[in-house]
């Protein structure tokens, strides 16, 4: 092979083991944080268990930590693979390596013989007395004193290609313990799953004896959740009004008589200060990188109109996502901005909004709140506490993004677990 590919192919090989290493850490990375979520996950199920509150919320819990499950067999499978192909690769060195070696021992043995058969000095110097001209004996001379480094060289390279051979070998060794470890902790995975999937299907079955009053239940909630919703839209429409007319006042303050400062006032679309835009395009920019609400939790019920986890049958809405967490955990701002509203739901609920530029985040069911109106907050502050039900056991944040009056789907802004 000529020397450009050979230098190509191992270029191209280097890399390759490169990126499977980077790859590997990844994934290592991604495993502890699943296992992470599922200890979580665990101890907010335990929690749940002994309140004795809501059999719904334990199925919820339960179905999430079987969720992360197949999330770490998946992650684990591609650990495997990723080992696999590393190893073939190493296996591909120690052949490539051991060729080498055994036409380079073949090379070297031959040449130490044709050295055997003529060392004496008597044969060197006779070899370059013999020539011809002195130009010849000078070429002899150099030759022998090549011939000698290069039989040095070979030596040398024997060595250097031997103890990348023990190194492969070993890398090797390694990597089948590690595989093998894998392969365990996944079969491990797959019974404790197994096992979780029979859980939850008894839970289920014993749910079904409640339906009808579950359904009672899931309907009373979606007809609040419709009041806290139009609620909170009034208000965000009337912060929109507000701010519109402040910024026409200073219109009008700034340019008495013009037709731009009596124009009618927006309650649906806010007028943007040049501070304002920076602030809605940077927020608008860091979609998908928005940090959680709070620290810890799930998803236990997705964005927009979708069939109840439990009763498939009963089509719930929801205008953010609900966030399932630990009792006592902290809401916090996803995003630096201002408080437009603190609004109290009812005597135990209470939610706060921020604004954004022309966006709103919007932090609902809290026990407590720790901001007031026209307060500046920072990315990750604590606003408030997310209130634990008396009825349910449930400690849940529902969290809400909108752009002027129009809804997103929050799980597109946050950062993915």
């Amino acid at each position: 092979m000529p020397k450009f590919l050979l230098s190509l192919v191992l270029i191209c090989a280097t890399t390759f083991v490169w990126a499977q290493d980077s790859q590997q850490e990844k994934l290592e990375q991604r495993k502890a944080q699943i296992q992470q979520e599922i200890r979580d996950n665990e101890k907010m199920l335990q929690s749940v268990r002994k309140k004795e509150k809501s059999a719904v919320n334990e199925y919820l819990i339960q179905a999430n930590k079987i969720k992360l499950k197949e999330k770490l067999i998946n992650t684990t499978a591609k650990q495997e693979r990723l080992i696999s192909n590393d190893m073939y690769i190493n296996q591909v060195q120690v052949n490539k390596l051991k060729k080498e070696l055994k036409v380079l021992k073949e090379d070297y043995a031959e040449m130490i013989l044709k050295s055997y058969k003529s060392r004496s000095e008597q044969s060197r110097a006779m070899f370059i007395l013999s020539s011809e001209s002195f130009l010849q004996a000078y070429k002899r001379a150099q030759y022998l004193k090549q011939y000698t480094n290069f039989r040095k060289n070979q030596g040398l390279e024997i060595q250097s290609k031997t103890a990348q051979l023990v190194d492969f070998n070993a890398k090797l060794d390694g990597q089948r313990q590690v595989k093998k470890k894998i392969i365990a902790e996944n079969q491990k995975e797959k019974v404790t799953l197994e096992a979780e999937k029979k859980e939850q299907q008894k839970l289920v079955n014993s749910l079904k004896k409640d339906k009808n009053k579950i359904a009672a239940d899931i309907r009373s909630k979606q007809n609040e959740s419709k009041r806290i919703d139009k609620q909170i839209d009034r208000l965000i429409r009337e912060a929109i009004a507000e701010a519109n007319r402040k910024a026409a006042a200073e219109r009008a303050k700034a340019n008495p008589g013009t037709s731009e400062a009596k124009a009618p006032v927006s309650s649906s679309k806010i007028a943007l200060t040049p501070e304002d835009k920076i602030l809605a395009a940077d927020f608008k920019a860091n979609r998908g990188r928005l940090p959680w609400p709070v620290e810890k939790g799930f998803i236990s019920l997705g964005y927009g109109d979708q069939p109840h986890p439990l009763h498939p049958s009963i089509t719930v809405h929801n205008s953010g996502v609900e966030i399932t967490t630990e009792d006592g955990a902290s809401a916090r701002a996803v995003f630096a901005g201002e408080v437009s509203k603190v609004i109290v739901l009812s005597p135990v609920n209470k939610a706060v909004v921020i604004q954004h530029g022309d966006f709103f985040t919007v932090y609902q069911n809290l026990s407590s709140v720790s901001v007031s109106q026209g307060d500046k907050v920072t990315i990750k502050q604590n606003i408030g506490k997310v209130r634990t039900s008396g009825d349910t056991g449930k400690t849940i944040i529902k969290f809400l993004i909108l752009q002027n009056t129009s809804n997103n789907n929050p799980e597109g802004w946050l950062q993915s677990r």
